[in-house]
């Protein structure tokens, strides 16, 4: 019975924690409005086929190539007669995925590196520094591009250069963070009473270094958006005819005079996506900062 109760004072414990949180966050009001085109963007990526039908992303009509903005085509047409509207839409599926999907990858492998090196230090923590300190010495873009230009520009291809740009500040952060726990006094009783190094560090290290890891991925969903438009821009990412905002806004640059709005909606898409995730994770820092919590 003893138990039970304590089990039921640990999660009403971390049940006020959560809603304290909520309730700094909601303070936020520039974080609020981040929260809302996150939101709406999820939504556009989900319900894509019940807002517009797939098809008219790939259905060309000749008589209506390079139209501007109508009724019928609210975000006019390209200069092969597809609805761009549509295009946008679907795009967001291909952004979404490959923000989100590419920094939970880091994340993971991240946690396993970063918590590794921080919780037991010596040889393995210099040989893995050393290792990242080679790749943080190229430029995310210049690495990105190295290992696409490898592999051959593809969807599958472009995950794994962007995750392997993004791992190693991924790595770093954790192990800042985790070496900040590790000496804690908690630390050393769960070491007495004999739990093992794993369940230390999944039970104990990671759950009380979990604010800052959930910044750095939630803002990371930003930088990985923009990463991805800027290598299918220039080619080298998801290739046409897929509707990826960055190859988006690459076919536009030859009709940019003619028809700016090519440029406008597939831009302004990446500007949201990025905004919105940056917002929500600026609001995060702000109220999971323990120093702001009077």
């Amino acid at each position: 019975m003893a138990l039970s109760a304590k089990t039921r004072a640990r999660k009403a414990k971390k049940h006020s924690e959560v809603k304290e949180v909520w309730r700094r966050f909601r303070k936020n009001k520039a974080a609020m409005i981040g929260l809302g085109l996150a939101i709406l963007i999820v939504l556009v990526a989900v319900f894509a086929d019940v807002i517009v039908p797939y098809d008219r992303t790939t259905t060309q009509v000749a008589e209506k190539r390079l139209q501007g903005p109508s009724s019928e085509h609210p975000f006019g047409t390209d200069h092969l007669g597809r609805d761009l509207f549509a295009r946008i839409v679907h795009g967001s599926r291909y952004s979404l995925f490959i923000g989100v999907s590419t920094s939970v990858l880091s994340l993971v492998v991240g946690c396993l590196l970063g918590a590794a090196c921080g919780y037991f230090g010596g040889r393995l923590d210099n040989v893995v520094m050393r290792l990242l300190d080679v790749f943080m010495s190229v430029p995310p873009v210049l690495l990105s591009l190295a290992v696409v230009a490898a592999l051959g520009p593809n969807l599958r291809n472009l995950l794994i250069a962007i995750t392997i740009s993004c791992v190693p500040g991924t790595v770093r952060l954790i192990r800042s963070v985790v070496l900040t726990v590790v000496d804690q006094d908690f630390i050393d009783a769960a070491r007495s009473y004999g739990a093992s190094n794993l369940r230390i560090i999944v039970k104990y290290v990671l759950p009380n270094a979990i604010g800052p890891i959930i910044v750095h991925t939630t803002m990371n969903i930003a930088n990985m958006i923009l990463s991805a438009a800027g290598l299918s821009f220039i080619g080298m990412g998801v290739q046409p005819p897929a509707p990826e905002w960055g190859a988006l806004l690459s076919s536009a640059r030859v009709y940019m005079f003619r028809a700016p709005y090519l440029l406008y909606f597939p831009g302004s898409a990446i500007l949201m996506a990025a905004l919105s995730f940056n917002l929500v994770g600026d609001g995060l820092r702000d109220a999971l900062d323990p120093r702001l919590r009077n």
